[in-house]
């Protein structure tokens, strides 16, 4: 199929991306990298009268340090991710996820703010952006807000933007000291969706007990879900074997809600996460070890 007629803008500037924004309201779609976007068009799934092409507007597209964090345009592509310095250096998370996102020609167009959102329960970068504690800024004709990514996420395929707010910015914060960090899934083919996944933060303090901890699954209910019971399980302890099997049990019996799919039935996918809440956990807390001193 092909799509249904619409109206074409490439702008240039941001300020040319809002007023027609403004103009045309939820009439309008973002063209970002068109991976997730072009598709559903195709298939008529999604058929907006006006088409806003991102592509040109180059002040959207960076990934530069500032202070403590890394500022991450919306524009940057996937494949940026992957193989920049600082993303490795200051968010090894994410730098190990984003390799685990569709096939490298995917990750060459795909965007960073396209991603985030499209919001797809089984996505990789909405989840990280809440293990990580991402703050994104969206903008409109009006001014600017940012907003915390565990208050960006409102559904499946549903963000808290507004008709007239375009995501701008990423923030991530700098990995604090002695966290170590971790990243599976489990999926039928590489590069297919995965069927459960699981992104694990650690931080130690200097009595090897856990400070703090971050559990936050994909395709475990209706958008990235963290698992805030079974992290106070762990926190505030020296993990150990008992406490791991504690809140991997917790978090794949209590806090997810898997829908199934053709590839995984619901009890299928909470025997994942269980599995992959224990292997990602004692990884994510060997490497906090290893930075003690």
């Amino acid at each position: 199929m092909k799509p249904a007629p619409f109206e074409y803008h490439a702008p240039n500037t941001i300020e040319e991306v809002l007023d027609l924004k403004y103009q045309h309201g939820d009439e309008a779609k973002f063209l970002a990298g068109g991976q997730s976007l072009v598709p559903a068009m195709n298939f008529r799934i999604v058929q907006p009268s006006v088409l806003i092409d991102l592509n040109r507007v180059d002040e959207l597209s960076f990934i530069k340090e500032e202070k403590n964090v890394i500022r991450v345009g919306s524009m940057a592509r996937e494949r940026h991710l992957e193989f920049n310095d600082s993303i490795k250096k200051h968010t090894p998370l994410l730098h190990e996820a984003v390799p685990f996102i569709a096939h490298p020609q995917i990750r060459n167009r795909g965007t960073i703010g396209g991603s985030i959102v499209n919001a797809d329960p089984a996505a990789e970068l909405p989840v990280l952006m809440l293990a990580l504690s991402a703050r994104l800024k969206a903008k409109n004709k009006s001014g600017e807000r940012w907003l915390d990514a565990k208050d960006f996420f409102a559904g499946m395929f549903t963000t808290a933007l507004t008709p007239d707010e375009v995501l701008v910015e990423i923030e991530l914060p700098f990995a604090e000291k002695n966290t170590g960090w971790s990243f599976m899934e489990v999926a039928p083919r590489s590069g297919d969706y995965a069927m459960m996944g699981v992104a694990t933060l650690v931080t130690l303090d200097n009595n090897k007990k856990c400070k703090q901890v971050k559990l936050v699954y994909l395709n475990a209910g209706d958008g990235p879900v963290e698992a805030i019971e079974a992290e106070k399980l762990l926190e505030g302890n020296i993990v150990n074997d008992e406490l791991i099997n504690s809140a991997a049990s917790h978090a794949s019996e209590k806090e997810i809600t898997p829908f199934g799919n053709i590839h995984a039935s619901v009890d299928f996918q909470r025997h994942l996460a269980n599995s992959l809440t224990k292997q990602t956990l004692k990884q994510a807390l060997q490497r906090a070890e290893e930075t003690l001193v």
